[in-house]
């Protein structure tokens, strides 16, 4: 099975309403006036980063994909449970600084031995607002915070963009009460903001000229569809001004035969990355 048909068939299985149909990166449970969101991710090596990397990195990216889901719905992270391929040192160093910086406590988790190695962590955040995929309208700008290629960039040459990604938490906060729809770019620029026009059922434009992209990124289209930026794209009424640095890079449109153009085009290639 390639990815979206495995996902394809998880929804013909028992969900719970929090679990918004397999449509979105996170569940939510609602509390009180609270609502709790969750995620798991998993990262394999040879997939997700290189054989031979610094454990330290290997854990940091693990718990900073996850966290950069709860960015994506403006939750404030509560804790992670980490399963772990049995590591050394470096390991737990890279768990300790990743924790500290961004004020993470551990709640638990499981240890395996196996190799390739593969790590999973699964964090869990609390937010008063919770913006879905699922919200855009036609009509809606497109934004994204920061700047997409600096992982592409920095992969030939183990950069930090690619080897420690930075969640946007508090960009997220600050965004989740104001947005249609937020996702972060983690798949490719691309694939996440047709996934996010399909999801909302439009389609959307993008103009290539207005994506921010970083310095040294000579191939622009590659770097659309390259992922691992772990920035925030998202909706908002037309005449929105975020309140987060943030490039507006097209508008959400009724929906049509494609359900993304590149500078009234449709991109060649691959929009993104997608396991299978």
């Amino acid at each position: 099975m390639t990815e979206a048909e495995f996902i394809a068939a998880l929804r013909t299985l028992p969900l719970h309403a929090g679990a918004h149909g397999l449509m979105d990166d996170t569940a939510t449970l609602e509390f009180g006036g609270e609502t709790l969101v969750l995620t798991h991710d998993a990262i394999a090596e040879g997939v997700h980063y290189k054989p031979g990397t610094d454990p330290a990195d290997v854990a940091w990216k693990l718990v900073a994909v996850n966290l950069s889901d709860l960015a994506a719905k403006g939750a404030e992270p509560i804790g992670v449970l980490i399963g772990a391929t049995l590591s050394d040192a470096r390991f737990i160093q890279g768990l300790r600084e990743i924790l500290t910086a961004y004020s993470v406590p551990l709640l638990g988790g499981d240890t395996i031995s196996v190799r390739p190695a593969v790590y999973g962590c699964t964090a869990i955040g609390r937010a008063p607002a919770v913006p879905k995929r699922t919200g855009a309208r036609p009509g809606d700008a497109l934004w994204v915070t920061g700047e997409i290629g600096a992982a592409m960039r920095d992969f030939a040459v183990d950069g930090p963009a690619y080897r420690r990604p930075r969640p946007r938490l508090a960009e997220g906060r600050a965004l989740a009460p104001h947005v249609t729809a937020m996702m972060d770019v983690s798949d490719g620029l691309l694939l996440d903001a047709r996934r996010i026009a399909e999801a909302s059922g439009c389609s959307v434009e993008i103009a290539l000229g207005e994506i921010p992209f970083a310095q040294g990124v000579d191939d622009r289209l590659a770097a659309a569809a390259w992922g691992d930026d772990y920035e925030l794209l998202f909706a908002a009424p037309a005449g929105f001004t975020p309140p987060v640095p943030a490039a507006r890079i097209g508008v959400l449109t009724s929906p049509g035969e494609v359900a993304l153009r590149l500078d009234g085009e449709i991109p060649p290639g691959k929009l993104g990355y997608q396991h299978g």
